[in-house]
């Protein structure tokens, strides 16, 4: 398994500084709030109580402690003090794609830090894994800021030993790791590479019968449509071979056009029967207000 690169580590550490204060600031108290009501169980052993934020459920609401104070409380219970988030991030070869001012790698960087910095502000633990068509890294979930960071900058500066994609064994992996039940994030433009959307589909359908798993769907929009610049050669970031497409051509823009958005709704469409919620991020979209929509559209579903 390759280390991270530490090739100018004054200047990954700082990147990820970056990375996590405009998530820390952008990760407001109603997002915290809707993170803390959909994904929070209600158990029965009282831990102590904490003032109420916006998207907390009414129904841990302690009306007597209320009315005393003058400020709205809620009842936490000892299972709500006791969750784990994993984020699980592709860092295959397509993760280094990205038509416009970032990369797919870069947008999951920030999808972590929004989750993780969450995490942190609702008292949870948050651990990492970093997957191609294997496991490429491990981080144990634990909690604070410098654990938040780590997660960040491995994200963005790790090497992975492959460049492939398949879901199977890192998800299967994953759930032998985590004793307890857990959320999981899996972060991804989920391209399902040679084992097809039928194997990645049940490798998380898999993994969410034992976990509550989401799914966050990043997508660049230079793999939805093509522009008008002549002949080019083009790469594929996992296998390495290399096309000549005229996309002066109408008919091949089109083509390419309809067969990004069959893959997009086949994707979709597996993802669905394996029973997973997904987030979609396209290029250019805000994280933490996406993330905050995803958090809502969950706990109205409850």
């Amino acid at each position: 398994m390759a280390p991270p690169v530490p090739t100018h580590p004054q200047e990954t550490l700082r990147r990820a500084q970056r990375v996590e204060i405009v998530a820390s600031r952008a990760v407001n108290d109603a997002m915290v709030g809707a993170y803390l009501s959909r994904f929070k169980g209600r158990g029965t052993d009282f831990e102590e109580l904490r003032e109420y934020v916006p998207g907390d459920d009414v129904r841990s609401m302690d009306w007597n402690v209320t009315a005393r104070t003058g400020k709205p409380f809620i009842r936490l219970h000892r299972e709500e003090r006791e969750l784990t988030m994993v984020i699980a991030v592709d860092v295959s070869g397509s993760a280094d794609f990205g038509s416009g001012e970032a990369t797919i790698r870069e947008r999951a960087a920030d999808v972590a830090a929004c989750l993780a910095v969450s995490a942190l502000k609702a008292g949870d633990k948050v651990g990492l894994l970093l997957f191609t068509d294997r496991e490429e890294l491990w981080l144990s979930p634990k909690k604070g800021r410098r654990h938040v960071l780590r997660i960040i900058r491995d994200v963005l500066e790790f090497r992975p030993a492959s460049r492939r994609t398949a879901f199977a064994q890192p998800m299967r992996r994953l759930g032998r790791a985590l004793k307890r039940r857990a959320m999981v994030f899996v972060v991804s433009d989920f391209l399902a590479g040679p084992d097809g959307a039928d194997a990645m589909a049940a490798a998380l359908g898999e993994l969410n019968a034992r976990h509550d798993t989401a799914c966050v769907q990043l997508i660049d929009d230079r793999e939805r449509e093509l522009p008008d610049v002549g002949v080019v050669a083009l790469q594929d970031a996992e296998t390495g071979e290399i096309r000549e497409v005229d996309t002066g051509s109408a008919a091949v823009r089109r083509a390419f056009a309809a067969n990004a958005e069959a893959r997009l709704d086949a994707t979709a469409a597996g993802l669905a029967r394996a029973g997973m919620d997904v987030a979609r991020l396209d290029g250019g979209a805000a994280v933490a207000p996406a993330l905050a929509r995803f958090f809502e559209r969950r706990r109205r579903r409850r």
